[in-house]
């Protein structure tokens, strides 16, 4: 299959739904392999099957990112599958949005270990994959790391803290050719979502947005197929805000 990713291998977190499959999808198209990872297995596996069925090439591994030793076994489950690793898209992600006085340990330490732990063992797992020709890591934020949010005070310190990861990545990693980069979603109208939102809460967002509607999964899969591909090959450590202007619209 031609396409921009010919003959590349991509590893997606969090790919059985939402932003992770968008991204797996899209990168298959393009001529790309993709081992989709997922907590639940069941579901990692339905989803390569998916794109097998269709032409593509897809393994589906059941991995929990929060876990060092089972993140190096997928990056070696991938390897050993295709020969090689080119991209990493860490989107795994658990939230929980409650007040401050609500928080507890156990939420805490979940976020912060899937959110932030599982982006370095990815990078630390995909690094040494990547270094004989070069690669592209791909982290998955948010502008609530930016711009804050009630009720999300773990959530947007993570996202901040993808953001740091990131540039602290980019600049180690930069002399063996891997680029890492993060894309930083405003709302963005995935199953999980739309099905959160409130009528109220949905009208709220498209009034603040300057372009009057929610992002959708494929502006953040176009987003990283353009940074997985060789067009954004002098792009490194930035975090890309695909947010329809959001973080502009307070200001005069």
């Amino acid at each position: 299959m031609a396409g921009e990713l010919a003959g590349r291998v991509a590893i997606v977190t969090g790919a059985s739904r939402g932003l992770g499959r968008a991204i797996a999808e899209l990168f298959v198209s393009q001529g790309g392999s993709v081992a989709v990872l997922d907590l639940k297995r069941p579901w990692a596996l339905a989803v390569a099957d998916e794109i097998n069925t269709g032409g593509g090439k897809a393994i589906g591994i059941g991995c929990d990112v929060s876990d060092r030793e089972a993140v190096h076994a997928a990056v070696a489950e991938t390897l050993s599958a295709f020969g090689r690793l080119d991209v990493l898209v860490n989107n795994a992600m658990w939230n929980k949005y409650e007040p401050i006085a609500d928080i507890t340990p156990d939420t805490f330490e979940r976020m912060t270990r899937i959110g932030l732990g599982g982006i370095v063992w990815g990078i630390q797992a995909a690094a040494p994959a990547m270094r004989d020709h070069g690669g592209s890591i791909i982290n998955i934020g948010s502008m609530a790391g930016r711009l804050g949010s009630p009720n999300a005070l773990i959530y947007a310190g993570v996202k901040a803290g993808v953001d740091g990861l990131t540039r602290s990545a980019s600049i180690e990693l930069g002399k063996h050719r891997i680029r890492v980069n993060a894309i930083a979603p405003s709302t963005i109208a995935t199953e999980g979502v739309l099905a959160m939102l409130t009528p109220e809460a949905m009208a709220s967002r498209l009034e603040r947005s300057p372009l009057g509607r929610l992002g959708e999964t494929r502006d953040i899969a176009e987003t990283a197929l353009w940074l997985a591909s060789d067009r954004s090959s002098f792009i490194n450590g930035q975090s890309i805000a695909v947010d329809g202007g959001l973080g502009h619209a307070f200001l005069p």
